[in-house]
């Protein structure tokens, strides 16, 4: 918003002095030249837009600092064993996904386990405000699956693209 008012602004100043110029020289040059200039201003402002809001275009993950707090939340519940995998992605500047297969303590009710995943996301809204949508998967850790991950490296984990074992 900053960058478009000053913009604004600045495009004023460039057809003034443009306009202003023209008038006291006679010369329609100068009107020429304020245009061309206001387009490169436009110009400038559209790529510097774009850079800042590529990442939210591309689908950002969130940051090492905001996974790690999100691990600490869901390893501190008391049925969640541990951390399969988990994504996020932010899907506005303050809207975050967190999409999480989570190891949980064998042998839970269906309420029990109800309980542990509402549990688990409270806790990652609590660490994590802006984590809007939630989906956790409750599954238990099997020896051997080359799929699970540590959250040892939750900034590592999100880089990772997973295929499905066919």
């Amino acid at each position: 918003m900053l960058l478009e008012d000053l913009g604004a602004q600045i495009g004023l100043v460039l057809a003034l002095v443009g306009v202003s110029l023209s008038l006291l020289t006679g010369d329609g040059l100068w009107d020429g030249i304020g245009t061309v200039t206001i387009g490169v201003l436009l110009v400038l402002i559209a790529i510097i837009l774009a850079i800042e809001t590529k990442s939210l275009l591309l689908g950002e993950a969130a940051s090492a600092q905001d996974q790690r707090r999100i691990v600490t939340a869901l390893e501190s519940e008391l049925n969640v064993e541990s951390i399969i995998h988990m994504r996020t992605l932010h899907l506005g500047p303050e809207e975050l996904l967190v999409a999480a297969k989570i190891a949980i303590s064998p042998g839970l009710s269906a309420d029990d386990l109800v309980a542990a995943i509402n549990g688990a996301e409270q806790a990652i809204r609590t660490a994590e405000p802006i984590a809007r949508v939630i989906y956790l998967e409750p599954d238990f850790r099997v020896a051997g699956d080359s799929q699970q991950t540590s959250s040892a490296a939750p900034a590592e984990q999100a880089s990772k693209v997973e295929t499905p074992n066919p």
